[in-house]
């Protein structure tokens, strides 16, 4: 991996406004459509106490990512770091980690959303799988334009977003009931830790904008700005999901997989499954225009440094647009989709496996963010706080680490074969 420098191209089009709306959609996304109820499920009404510990998770670690694109904004995000702190094979296995899991990831998420949408039309996993790889397809392609219109796209729909979400808690609120916080804790109190671990894929997000650090107009002020708008943003919405389907639906929070359709139902018979629809549809698009804008600049930039086919690389400078590496996403996610109507493999799973991926690129991001950030920074102090918190949700993913241990030695071998492929020949 070559040492990278800032970026010295011209500065980017991303303004304040429109980067934290970036933010808030790659780190909102869908886990305010489904994950109130899949940690419902998990720890009972205790998940609330998930939600508050990875609410003030997240504090730290949006502040170490922020610190870390700021002082190097560059489209490697996180794998750059990762590659000045430890070395190439760390940049590789980092980068590999995340370009690889987004064709699995993306295409999960959007599954939240084609349930929502199921509910409305009718159809069962056909339909789901269906409206899911159309959305899909749909933000793909408003990607291939640059960020120009992918940015502006992104701020309409969080605007929307904030409006709507906030209505259906309003509507919602009048029927909470205290009586549905008892019993408080019923599958232990480890449930709490493992829910947790599940709501890291509700708080992923804050590592993607940091590929798109070098769009923005002033990196070294601009994303620590943006990252505090999206902050305040995310944590009064998701709390304020999550408290609103406890107690609204009490013994139910935990059966549905589409928990804004039930409030609704509940304040408001009759419109609820349309209006949740919609509102999962622009929480769906909002993460997945975030997390394929980053990734395909991602794997430009492993393209551009070797860790990757160098076809990749075009499209890894600031103002370029990585098509080809959007191209590849887009596939992956596409094979991804075909693989679940044929296995018939459901959402929970592929939960599962992106919050492993996630732990495992958030413990080396924050180790990176330690070893980069100047002492006594508070970015740096930022980033032990977080690296703490993130070892124990690593450990709580269990056996799911294998796929994150596989995936990185994949990119060791990769890495390995083409260094022997370009060494001279005696």
């Amino acid at each position: 991996m070559r040492d990278v420098a800032p970026d010295p191209a011209p500065r980017g089009r991303v303004t304040v406004t429109q980067g934290a709306a970036l933010y808030v959609g790659a780190v909102l996304g869908t886990g305010v459509i489904a994950l109130p109820s899949l940690a419902a499920r998990t720890a009972g009404p205790a998940s609330l106490i998930a939600w508050v510990g990875m609410v003030v998770l997240s504090v730290p670690l949006a502040g170490t990512f922020a610190a870390l694109a700021a002082r190097h904004p560059d489209a490697g995000g996180v794998a750059t770091y990762v590659g000045r702190a430890f070395g190439p094979d760390a940049y590789a296995m980092t980068g590999w980690l995340f370009y690889l899991a987004l064709p699995l990831g993306v295409p999960g998420a959007a599954l939240f959303a084609g349930a929502y949408v199921e509910e409305v039309l009718g159809g069962g996993r056909t339909t789901v799988l269906l409206a899911s790889a159309a959305l899909f397809v749909a933000v793909a392609g408003t990607n291939a334009f640059g960020l120009r219109v992918s940015g502006r796209v992104q701020l309409w729909l969080m605007a929307v977003l904030a409006v709507a979400l906030v209505a259906v808690l309003v509507l919602a609120a009048p029927h909470a009931s205290a009586a549905h916080l008892t019993p408080f804790a019923p599958h232990g109190w480890w449930a709490v830790v493992v829910a947790g671990s599940l709501l890291l894929w509700a708080f992923a997000g804050w590592e993607a904008v940091t590929h798109l650090a070098g769009e923005f107009h002033d990196p070294a002020v601009d994303i620590r700005r943006a990252t505090v708008v999206a902050v305040v943003v995310v944590g009064v919405l998701y709390l304020g999901t999550a408290t609103t389907v406890v107690l609204v639906l009490g013994a139910g929070a935990g059966s549905s997989e589409a928990p804004l359709s039930r409030l609704l139902a509940v304040a408001v018979d009759g419109v609820a499954p349309p209006a949740a629809a919609a509102v999962a549809v622009v929480l769906t698009c909002g993460m997945m225009n975030a997390y394929l804008a980053g990734g395909a600049k991602l794997g430009a930039a492993l393209g551009r440094d070797g860790a990757l086919p160098r076809a990749l690389a075009v499209g890894s400078r600031s103002g370029e647009i990585p098509r080809r590496s959007l191209a590849v996403l887009t596939v992956g996610g596409l094979v991804c989709f075909a693989g679940l109507a044929v296995t018939g493999a459901g959402v929970e799973r592929i939960v599962h496996l992106g919050a492993a991926c996630l732990a495992t690129i958030y413990s080396a991001g924050t180790l990176a963010a330690i070893r980069l950030l100047p002492r006594r920074s508070a970015g740096r102090r930022m980033a032990f706080l977080a690296l703490g918190l993130v070892v124990v949700l690593l450990l709580a993913t269990g056996w799911h680490l294998l796929f994150p241990v596989s995936v990185s030695l994949a990119a060791l071998a990769y890495r390995r074969l083409r260094l022997r492929g370009t060494s001279p020949r005696p």
